[in-house]
């Protein structure tokens, strides 16, 4: 079985999560190669989509998001994601495991919860008029007195397929945005059948060359092993010796190939869809982007590889880079950090006056 290094996976994975090089693809077509960017905050998918796109416009995916091709909904793993309205569609069925077996996080906060009757009950609610999941438990709380409000709340979330409700501001929802049934908000039915085995090579398309705990480390799902040995799939070994599969067409460039600075959100899915990170960020720096409170911080890469942090602010009209190396960086990689930096900042801060990049030590 042909061995692929370390440097082979990455640039595998780059190439599939377009961070090679930007392409000029619709942004709705690249949300459904990526199956989906994790959006915890609503502007974490359009950076990721600054840095994959080539000549990218946020408006082309605030017009996506009016025209209901998108949509920003609970999907894999529980979070929330921006994904095309055909994969929402497609592929909640699939997932709904993960969100039932969600529930178990309550503990003793269910005390009394009964799923079906809240869900109706929520149901009913929300075919009135979008809400803010406040909203919901509020009205929940008044049905089911004797149950935690949070869990109202979070078997509402968790069991029933809603959408996010879009806003006309910048990044196209509030934060605290109102949630609305999703088959009407798209205008048509869920696929009721479960389709694990499609979603399987979904994931490989954009995540892959991957183990069977990685898909399930990205979507959720359990026990995957089985669905990807009864998949036509090439097999590769990676340098500890475990099994690697693929779908047979996917890219697998020249592990010399160049892969160039670039700008990732935070929570970006690139991060956070493999059981073991190392084909990304290596394990002595997961500390200072994992952080106990369960936030992903925005990173960049060099070469491929996390190597360090960034953050923006914009202060009396100056909008500032902040970048936070986990090493020596090379004067060549800081003109390239500096000039992609750069448009990163006219792209966030379009209204600023004067832009400037900083390196923090």
């Amino acid at each position: 079985m042909v061995v692929m290094s370390a440097r082979a996976v990455n640039r595998a994975t780059a190439a599939r999560q377009m961070l090679l090089g930007r392409e000029a693809l619709p942004a709705v077509e690249v949300v459904g190669r990526l199956v989906g960017m994790q959006g915890q905050e609503a502007k974490h998918p359009y950076v990721g989509l600054w840095s994959r796109i080539d000549g990218f416009d946020e408006g082309e995916l605030d017009r996506a998001v009016v025209a209901r091709d998108v949509v920003r909904a609970t999907m894999f793993r529980g979070t929330l994601h921006l994904v095309t309205a055909a994969d929402y569609l497609r592929f909640r069925v699939t997932v709904a495991p993960v969100l039932e077996a969600g529930l178990k996080v309550l503990g003793e906060r269910a005390a009394g919860l009964e799923p079906e009757k809240v869900t109706a009950a929520a149901e009913k609610l929300l075919a009135k008029e979008p809400l803010t999941f406040t909203e919901v438990r509020d009205a929940l709380q008044q049905q089911f007195p004797d149950v935690n409000e949070r869990a109202l709340g979070f078997c509402t979330r968790m069991l029933v397929p809603l959408v996010m409700h879009p806003a006309d501001v910048r990044w196209s929802w509030t934060a605290n945005s109102r949630f609305t049934p999703a088959e009407a908000w798209i205008g048509k039915k869920l696929h009721r059948r479960a389709e694990t085995s499609e979603l399987v090579t979904r994931y490989l398309r954009a995540f892959g060359p991957a183990t069977p705990a990685d898909f399930q480390t990205w979507s959720g799902l359990q026990k995957a092993k089985p669905l990807f040995d009864e998949l036509e799939l090439e097999t590769f070994k990676d340098e500890s010796g475990k099994t690697l599969y693929d779908v047979p067409d996917a890219p697998r460039p020249d592990p010399d190939t160049p892969a160039p600075v670039r700008f990732l959100p935070e929570f970006d899915n690139v991060l956070l869809s493999h059981a073991k990170r190392d084909r990304i960020i290596a394990d002595e720096h997961k500390p200072a982007v994992f952080t106990k409170n369960l936030r992903v911080k925005a990173t960049y890469t060099v070469d491929g590889l996390v190597a360090g942090l960034w953050t923006s602010e914009k202060k009396r009209g100056v909008a500032t880079l902040t970048l936070t190396p986990f090493g020596r960086t090379l004067k060549k990689t800081q003109a390239e950090l500096e000039r992609e930096g750069s448009g990163l900042l006219r792209f966030l801060e379009p209204d600023a006056t004067s832009f400037a990049v900083v390196t923090n030590g």
